[in-house]
């Protein structure tokens, strides 16, 4: 009589370890630390996109404290979106991601470990961009500059979450910049930057309503226009943080151990 042997069942997802996601993380930013021209880009891009912009306007200073104020939220989202998208890749195509999850370390905690290192160096990038743009560009805002750097930190983290989850749709780093255009671009043209929201098409203003990098741009505004705490900048910034962690959770989701 012959017997037939049931498919193993697969396993379980592992819990999220507060030892395996700090572990992840700190192999990260040692592997950052040895890689200057990727810092430079996390860190020294943002301001120098905002030197650049503030020379541009030298004669209209009113038009760089409107623009630069969203911008200092922007720069950092997109630099965080590239870097990690590639260096996630990166681990995938050299195999390092499909023996890291061999052993006792989940995707969450992967994802986690990660989104730790980068938002570190988020709160780095934000705070240079912020201070530079504030005490050596004369950034002029109405509100308190703390807000403006949680602002800024929140919309690299949103960077850093979008940057992750797109990493498991590419094969390759040059497919990875490619999605910068798909992802970035249409919530840079959509997001109020350029003309208010409530002027555009109802379409394209019903398309924006859903996208996060409006709701980041519309905060800035909040911060540069009231001295208190506003509704709607605690609103925008829960939605902001909101997106960061969905994203984040559907990294996990999606993440892959190889290339196909």
């Amino acid at each position: 009589m012959s017997t037939t042997t049931a498919p193993a069942a697969p396993p379980a997802p592992r819990a999220l370890s507060a030892a395996r996601t700090t572990a992840t993380a700190a192999r990260v930013l040692r592997q950052l630390r040895h890689d200057p021209r990727t810092i430079a880009l996390m860190l020294l891009v943002p301001c120098l996109m905002l030197v650049l912009l503030r020379y541009v306007f030298d004669g209209s200073p009113r038009t760089f404290d409107t623009i630069g104020a969203a911008l200092l939220g922007i720069f950092p989202l997109i630099t965080m979106f590239l870097v990690t998208s590639i260096a996630t890749l990166r681990e995938r195509t050299s195999g390092t991601l499909e023996r890291l999850l061999a052993m006792p370390l989940g995707k969450v905690d992967l994802i986690a470990g990660y989104a730790l290192a980068f938002g570190a160096l988020a709160v780095v990038q934000s705070a240079l961009a912020t201070g530079l743009a504030l005490w050596l560009l004369d950034l002029d805002v109405t509100g308190s500059p703390w807000l403006l750097l949680l602002v800024a930190l929140l919309d690299a983290l949103l960077g850093t979450a979008l940057g992750l989850f797109v990493s498991a749709f590419a094969a390759s780093e040059f497919q990875a910049v490619q999605f910068m255009p798909a992802v970035i671009f249409p919530q840079l043209l959509l997001c109020g930057l350029f003309t208010p929201r409530a002027d555009m098409h109802p379409v394209l203003e019903a398309i924006s309503d859903v996208l996060p990098m409006s709701y980041a741009v519309d905060a800035m505004d909040e911060v540069l226009r009231h001295t208190e705490v506003t509704g709607t900048f605690v609103r925008d910034v829960l939605i902001v943080a909101g997106c960061a962690l969905l994203v984040l959770g559907l990294g996990a989701a999606t993440l892959r151990r190889r290339t196909a």
